[in-house]
């Protein structure tokens, strides 16, 4: 985590303040480019084309005097339009700098809605367990509980990034700007929903009830380890299906406010359910490596390969589901081609060839090919290794889904993207692990656990 601070910190100092700085920066890579080629250019001149040898020197002369009035009359005409394009440039220069400036910015609200994602998304798995009265899970619910933990933290911290985006301290979400609004008409027929005031009450809202939701869902497991009756137990159920349909409603709107509003001009009706999968599989792929891992330290001893073949399941079959609507999302605006639909994927595949692309292989190809076979769901490393790849595969889905509307073509993975995973990546773990210390690994009042213990596929 200190690595992680350091790093961002470092990602601030090194952004540009002024158009002056992109300036000096965009120079001296132009500088440095010139520089190369000329190392790796040899000239020399021994005759003219009339064929008489002459000194280099000779050469250089009449080199000069051919060109001197070609480069008069280029300066001439330079300062005829030199007003415009100076104009045009600091324009080019400013949208530069506020795209290098959101750069560390960005990178921050992708690793911190990352591992919140994860986090949502077990709670929803969670109570999906328990409105389905499921007999194979129990013995996995302290481990999906200690990954809600992180949700309380780790919402608080969005949250501040949304109120500093609020507060104008960047550019993340360009609605917020008021000279962006005063002349873009296709926002201002959005401003009753797209306004700062109503944005942050919403968000407080989503967040108190997740939170709300799994404070009173742990809180009754807590009191079923010494329950005589299935008293805690009725009420989770009822919780449970409460929080499901809160959970599918705000969901949804967090998509789009979120996430889906990086991109003001552009919307999808499918948006809520494909970031809805991608948190889902996270998730569960989080807890199955989270089980193993235990289960290596010779913990969680009531856990089978048939639990984790079950965690694998799921995992292959929502990166199905995944695909499904990622590829309906894609094939119905392409088709379409409605320019101000279809503008979101050009300059993805264009600009994020390799993010782009290579969140489809990890998120689609890799876990149908390594996954298809049941045999390999019980094989424990195998299901790590894959799951190591399905969370990067959807951290790289995140990415694309913020950055290009963010930094734009700005973009590339480095000490801020890296740091900020380490620094989320290393609080989550943290507070995941403490959690898991805080009450027994088994609830035993549940009155599921026997069937779960003794269960076999």
């Amino acid at each position: 985590m200190i690595v992680g601070a350091i790093g961002l910190i470092y990602g601030f100092i090194a952004a540009p303040e002024t158009v002056e700085d992109v300036k000096e920066m965009m120079a001296s890579e132009h500088h440095g480019e010139e520089h190369a080629e000329e190392s790796t250019t040899a000239v020399n001149v021994e005759q003219l084309p009339g064929g008489d040898n002459v000194e280099m020197e000779d050469v250089s002369g009449y080199e000069s005097e051919t060109s001197h009035a070609d480069e008069t009359h280029a300066e001439a005409g330079a300062q005829a339009g030199h007003g415009e394009e100076a104009s045009h440039d600091n324009e080019h220069y400013e949208h530069i700098l506020h795209q290098l400036q959101n750069k560390p910015w960005a990178a921050i609200y992708v690793a911190a809605f990352f591992f919140f994602m994860i986090s949502l998304g077990a709670l929803a798995f969670y109570a999906i367990q328990y409105a389905a009265q499921a007999g194979w899970s129990p013995v996995l619910f302290r481990v999906m509980e200690a990954i809600t933990a992180y949700l309380l933290p780790g919402g608080i911290i969005v949250f501040v990034l949304l109120v500093l985006s609020g507060l104008h301290l960047n550019h993340l979400f360009v609605w917020m700007d008021p000279e962006v609004v005063a002349h873009d008409e296709i926002i201002q027929a959005k401003t009753a929903y797209l306004n700062v005031p109503f944005f942050l009450i919403r968000a407080a809202i989503y967040l108190g009830g997740w939170v709300l939701f799994r404070h009173l869902l742990r809180k009754n497991s807590i009191k079923m380890d010494d329950a005589t009756d299935n008293v805690y137990f009725k009420k989770n159920f009822k919780l449970a299906a409460g929080f499901l349909v809160f959970f599918i409603v705000t969901e949804s709107m967090m998509s789009w406010d979120w996430i889906m509003s990086l991109d003001p001009h552009w919307f999808s009706t499918l948006f809520g359910w494909f970031v809805f999968a991608s948190l889902f599989v996270s998730a569960i792929t989080t807890i199955a490596i989270v089980t193993i891992y235990l289960k290596s330290r010779s913990y969680l001893e009531f856990v089978n390969d048939s639990h984790i073949h079950d965690l694998a399941k799921f995992m292959f079959g929502i990166s199905i589901f995944w695909t499904y609507l990622w590829f309906s999302q894609f094939m119905l605006i392409w088709y379409s081609n409605i320019p101000e639909e279809v503008v979101y994927f050009i300059q993805r595949m264009e600009d994020y060839q390799l993010p782009f692309f290579g969140m489809l292989i990890t998120n689609f190809l890799f876990p149908v090919l390594l996954l298809m076979n049941s045999d390999y769901k019980r094989v424990n490393w195998f299901v790590i290794m894959t799951g190591i790849v399905i969370l990067c595969g959807h951290y790289l889905n995140v990415y694309v889904m913020v950055m290009p509307a963010t930094v734009g073509e700005s973009w590339f993975i480095g000490i801020p993207e890296i740091s900020a995973v380490l620094l989320f990546g290393g609080l989550f773990t943290f507070i995941v692990f403490n959690s898991l210390t805080k009450a027994p690994l088994l609830v035993k009042g549940n009155p599921f656990i026997k069937e779960s213990k003794h269960y076999h596929y």
